[in-house]
């Protein structure tokens, strides 16, 4: 499945991580009024990010237990019938506050936009799903480059073969973001992930893409590939996307989402990430 509306990638300098963005409320502020676009991926390091999925009310149910089925790739930090949130960001207003939105009609191409006002209406039930971008912070400081941030790319997702547990009419496979990683930090890798659940954990695959029935690299579902160096194994860790997948499959009349890689930043630390399912 080959998503039309892939990202473009945009040609900036490295963001500084020590700047005036570096705090989440500077950030989504930035969002709001068009300053900042670009992915989130290195952004606001120690802060746990999320995925942004907006359902009419009548599916949330159903959306909520194929988050409860599949944990892995969606797990579930917080469902809001209003966009401005009094928990994870308190004053936050889901319409406007991240770099870029996703909107789906009646199963349709997704239209990517900078905010969606004009888009939301009372019906919505929001979800914010744990972020893979929140455990990267701790992969840095244990000396782990990240070439996606290095060079100002987003992270490639792939499509993988595995089938997600349904729920309703919500279905669909894996998806999978990849980071490579030199081979004699996988372990560490592996060990920093995996203390953040909450933020997809673990990794689902290492080595052989053919193993997840990904059988090019070099061509991302969503995201932007950066290629192999020698002495690189790629890794697999489940992605927030697979929820935007499984929504699609749903076919409701509206859906909107964050783009791929331009995720909500929480004013939660993700040291403090809880695993009860909070009401905003």
């Amino acid at each position: 499945m080959q998503d039309s509306g892939r990202t473009v990638r945009d040609e900036r300098a490295p963001r500084d991580p020590a700047g005036p963005l570096s705090h989440p409320a500077a950030l989504r502020a930035a969002c709001r009024d068009g300053r900042f676009s670009e992915t989130t991926s290195g952004a606001c390091p120690g802060f746990a990010q999320a995925n942004l999925i907006l359902l009419p009310r009548s599916l949330a149910g159903d959306f909520r237990a194929f988050c409860e089925r599949n944990p892995k790739p969606c797990p579930l930090l917080l469902m809001s019938e209003s966009p401005v949130l009094t928990a994870l960001a308190p004053g936050a207003d889901l319409r406007t506050d991240l770099p870029r939105y996703r909107v789906t009609r009646g199963g349709g191409p997704p239209v990517e936009v900078g905010q969606v006002r004009e888009a939301w209406n009372t019906d919505l039930t929001a979800f914010l799903l744990g972020c893979s971008f929140g455990f990267e912070a701790g992969l840095v400081e244990a000396g782990i480059r990240l070439r996606h941030q290095d060079e100002g790319r987003v992270v490639p997702m792939y499509l993988s073969g595995r089938e997600c547990e349904p729920a309703g009419p919500f279905h669909g496979r894996l998806v999978v973001t990849m980071r490579p990683i030199p081979e004699s930090r996988v372990e560490d890798a592996v060990r920093i992930s995996g203390e953040q659940p909450l933020a997809h954990g673990a990794p689902v695959h290492i080595g052989d893409p053919a193993a997840l029935g990904i059988h090019d690299l070099s061509r991302p579902d969503w995201g932007e590939d950066g290629g192999l160096l020698p002495g690189e194994v790629p890794v697999f860790w489940a992605c927030g996307v697979t929820s935007q997948v499984a929504c699609r499959n749903a076919r409701p009349d509206l859906m909107i989402s964050h783009a791929p890689g331009f995720m909500f930043v929480t004013d939660v630390p993700v040291a403090e990430q809880k695993r009860p399912l909070q009401a905003a």
